[in-house]
């Protein structure tokens, strides 16, 4: 799991998200030991995780082309995603102008757990990139503040995220929308399959 991050705001929605997909391969005890150090902020550069993964006996795969933010019918739409047991699991967060909805999706199936509408800022990711995300975009965000702030904003949590751990990719994906697009009408598309 990295980072997605959003701005929904009356007239414009922004998303961002990284690149970074993580594979671990080797004992689960192991495994576990060096997730918990990643996702905690311990391990800040590639470098590091790399000499971890060794010092643990875990094998790693890290890519840095998975595409997490799209945009679909005039709706965005951020997903993060986790594998635990062979189980795979995502959240996935769909906005337009004023509206948004949370969703999971255990294997194929889509579950509801949250809409709202108005402003709000939404952060997917591991404890530490969501603490990251939010005090950037909460130091930054002014009662001034606009849908082109909110841009500039959302690319600085970004970078200064990636500075603070491996677990994200220097590389993101940015879109936006000005469309207030009914978000449950891609919801329901997702979710019917």
């Amino acid at each position: 799991m990295t980072l997605v991050i959003a701005f929904i705001g009356k007239n414009g929605t922004v998303m961002a998200g990284d690149m970074r997909e993580i594979t671990f391969e080797g004992e689960k005890i192991d495994r576990e030991k060096l997730e918990k150090e990643l996702y905690s902020g311990t391990i800040v550069t590639d470098e590091e995780l790399a000499k971890k993964a060794e010092e643990f006996g875990v094998k790693i795969i890290v890519t840095d082309c998975k595409e997490k933010v799209s945009e679909r019918n005039s709706v965005l739409v951020g997903e993060v995603s986790s594998v635990e047991g062979g189980v795979i699991k995502k959240r996935r967060l769909y906005a337009s102008a004023g509206n948004y909805a949370i969703a999971e999706l255990k294997d194929s199936e889509l579950t509801l757990t949250s809409q709202g509408k108005g402003s709000n800022f939404i952060a997917f990711g591991n404890e530490f990139t969501k603490q990251v995300a939010n005090k950037c975009f909460q130091d930054k965000w002014t009662k001034k503040s606009n849908l082109q702030n909110a841009v500039k904003i959302l690319m600085l949590c970004m970078e200064t995220t990636a500075k603070k751990t491996a677990s994200v990719s220097k590389q993101f994906v940015i879109v936006q929308t000005a469309s207030s697009a009914d978000v449950m009408k891609v919801v329901e598309k997702d979710r019917s399959g």
